[in-house]
């Protein structure tokens, strides 16, 4: 069974060399929301590093969708770039895949263009700026964006697309009773706030077949008490199942309510505040020197995070199911596959090192020396991501920073070890 991680995995119509995935982490190497040297380069060298597929992170599906300067929209335009990018991932042997989303209520004007739309009128207190909920005509239109996106990675030469419907992401938006207060046929019984994803998913299908694999991210919960419960996803997962979608990625966490539930441990608040443009987010740093921990609580960190969660998921599914959430080690890789998943994503030990997989198969490494102080996150908002291994100067304030939440991560560990 030792060999197993090496072993070829099977997706719908598409084969992996082994059974390991760069998963979606936001690179924020896409200036101009087209693809960067950075991003191809970056992502060649995880390919070149031994992984099975590597998903090039949140493109979003309209220009609506966007909530960086440094994020993918999908156009014409782009795909020239894109082919270059997969033929790169292609020849080093590994698949290439491209995750499709749109943020719904979590951008700002000066990003996307217009007012932020979402399931339900409001106020995004993270921008901060009013959103509107968006009318029929528009979420039809945003199902043959979907569409249209899945056209364009096709033509990019993309292996899988991984739709992105959880998080608090715009498909996530409507499932979810927090941020769904809808009247209508989009709204109210679990039925009518899975309509959008269903009729945005089916499109994605036609889109897709024959030949291109189809992954979905979604909530095992949102992480809070108004959110969305187990009970809930699990039944969203049996649609997705009951659609004909390849294969699940299963993860957990509301970026604009409970943002550490996806990444776990503590955001670096002075990282995070340090890299910030002052004229853009002033408030916000501001609001993170006076309540910080209060905005962005600390969800301890546990290697495999999310195993006992996903465990029951699996029990109850019957499609292949892929593991996300603090594999670090070829023991954590094991023991997921183990467990009756299909395969597992990674994406803090590939910013570490973008050869991580191949020292695992050598043997040179048994895990990696990631201190998931989450240093390459709250740098991601502002600059691309990066481990702060790789980063030269780093102020002495960040490398206290960086140190004390490595170290709070150690001894955390050692309890749970006891």
């Amino acid at each position: 069974m030792s060999d197993q991680i090496f072993t070829p995995c099977r997706i719908g119509p598409i084969e992996l060399r082994n059974r390991t995935i760069r998963s979606a982490a936001f690179e924020n190497m896409c200036q101009g929301n087209s693809p960067s040297q950075m991003l191809h380069d970056y992502h060649v060298a995880v390919a070149r590093g031994g992984i099975g597929m590597t998903t090039v992170a949140y493109a979003a599906v309209s220009r609506s969708g966007l909530s960086f300067d440094g994020q993918l929209w999908m156009r014409p335009a782009i795909v020239p770039a894109l082919r270059r990018l997969t033929d790169g991932i292609h020849a080093e042997g590994a698949k290439a895949s491209i995750q499709l989303g749109h943020c719904g209520n979590m951008t700002h004007r000066a990003t996307c263009g217009q007012m932020p739309i979402g399931a339900s009128s409001g106020f995004n207190l993270y921008s901060p700026t009013l959103v509107r909920g968006m009318r029929e005509d528009e979420i039809m239109q945003l199902v043959d964006d979907f569409g249209n996106a899945v056209t364009l990675a096709r033509e990019a030469g993309f292996d899988c697309v991984e739709i992105h419907a959880g998080h608090g992401y715009l498909i996530s938006q409507f499932l979810s009773p927090y941020t769904n207060r809808r009247r209508d046929r989009w709204g109210g019984s679990l039925d009518n706030r899975m309509r959008f994803m269903r009729l945005a998913i089916e499109r994605v299908l036609e889109k897709a077949a024959p030949d291109l694999a189809v992954v979905v991210k979604v909530n095992m919960y949102d992480g809070f008490r108004r959110g969305m419960q187990q009970d809930e996803c699990l039944q969203v997962c049996r649609e997705l199942e009951r659609l004909g979608v390849h294969a699940l990625v299963l993860s957990a966490g509301f970026v604009s309510k409970a943002p550490m539930h996806v990444m776990r441990g503590a955001m670096p608040l002075k990282t995070l505040a340090h890299y910030m443009d002052m004229r853009r987010f002033w408030w916000l740093k501001a609001g993170l020197a006076i309540a910080g921990r209060m905005i962005i609580p600390t969800v301890p960190y546990k290697p495999l995070y999310f195993l006992d969660t996903a465990d029951r998921f699996r029990a109850e599914l019957s499609l292949p199911l892929i593991y996300v959430g603090g594999v670090t080690s070829k023991a954590d890789m094991q023991k997921v596959l183990d467990h009756g998943f299909e395969a597992f994503q990674m994406a803090r030990v590939l910013v570490r090192d973008t050869d991580f997989v191949n020292k695992i198969r050598s043997g040179e490494l048994s895990c990696s020396d990631c201190g998931h102080s989450n240093y390459c996150i709250g740098r991601m908002y502002t600059l691309e991501m990066r481990c702060h291994s790789c980063v030269r100067d780093l102020p002495p304030r960040l490398q206290r920073e960086v140190c004390t939440l490595e170290a709070q991560n150690t001894a955390q560990a050692s309890m749970n070890n006891q």
